[in-house]
């Protein structure tokens, strides 16, 4: 019987993973892949104490620095997947694609996947122009056009910074309304470097070892337009990996798990979560981190207290 079941080996897995090492908990670290969604990043600028650290490097570090701290007290299993979580007597008993184990606690920082930009040309140029985080990798594109998919909020959002170094931005709406709130529209489309563009369907990516345009189909007359872009930055959503937990702890619209924001507590006692798992207002990588460390000093304290 572990003490704490910490499943997914991103910036919140790892931060909870070294606190619970600290506090010599007996904790079983469960996870598929390091570094979370931002690996695939050329360059993180945001990660405090790195002024720039390339997504594989910063995976390499997490991993390096919950190791380092780990000793007897945290279980690391790497290259599993969670399938369920299901509750047995004061506890839980977490299933993977590798086995089962039984733990008091769980928290979940198992992430979310980005939804993916599926036109002819876009797997192609992923890391070479496509990207789908403005705040790790928008000052790469500094001085130059870029274009934003996507109208609903993290597209204007994102936009939004863009637009504090980016020569100019250009927005694709897929239908012939955005989904923003109409103050964060009208606010964003001011800026006269901005311009957002309805019922654009991205049809495909053109460019040689780099991204150099994108063509989109006008919805309307089915005409194909070309727009030039060094930098294509795609907001269309994303997937919380929450489903092993579906029916077991309470969700939002979204699969994102519902917490207490003064503690991580999911609606289950005994289960917490944090990151982009969870239905937190803003995903970023600290505020993850953070997230987490909030969580483990609950768990702490249930545990010792209860």
């Amino acid at each position: 019987m572990y003490d704490l079941t910490i499943l997914g080996g991103g910036p919140a897995g790892v931060a909870a993973g070294v606190y619970a090492a600290r506090k010599k908990l007996k904790t079983i670290f469960i996870t598929a892949e390091w570094g979370g969604q931002s690996v695939v990043s050329e360059d993180i600028q945001n990660w405090i104490g790195f002024s720039h650290i390339p997504g594989i490097k910063f995976a390499e570090v997490l991993k390096e620095h919950l190791l380092a701290y780990a000793g007897d007290s945290v279980l690391v299993k790497g290259g599993g997947y969670a399938q369920s979580v299901t509750k047995k007597d004061a506890g839980f008993v977490v299933k993977t694609d590798k086995g089962e184990y039984e733990t008091k606690t769980v928290l979940i920082t198992t992430g979310s996947h980005r939804r993916k930009l599926e036109i002819p040309g876009a797997a192609g140029f992923e890391n070479k122009g496509i990207t789908y985080c403005a705040s790790c990798d928008g000052p790469l594109f500094a001085g130059k056009d870029v274009v934003v998919i996507g109208g609903g909020n993290a597209g204007f959002e994102t936009a939004a910074q863009l637009l504090a170094y980016c020569k100019s931005v250009t927005l694709l709406n897929r239908s012939g309304e955005f989904k923003a709130d109409p103050v964060t529209v009208e606010k964003v489309l001011a800026n006269p470097k901005m311009k957002a563009i309805k019922n654009a369907v991205p049809a495909e990516i053109k460019g040689e070892k780099f991204v150099s345009s994108i063509v989109y189909e006008d919805a309307n007359t089915k005409e194909h337009l070309e727009i030039p872009a060094e930098g294509i930055f795609v907001e269309i959503g994303f997937m919380p990996a929450t489903d092993f937990v579906k029916g077991l702890v309470e969700m939002n619209q979204y699969s994102q798990i519902i917490i207490d924001p003064r503690t991580q507590k999911t609606s289950v006692s005994g289960i917490w979560a944090a990151g982009d798992a969870s239905d937190v207002l803003y995903h970023q990588n600290n505020i993850a981190a953070g997230d987490a460390v909030r969580a483990l000093e609950d768990i702490y304290m249930y545990l010792h207290t209860k």
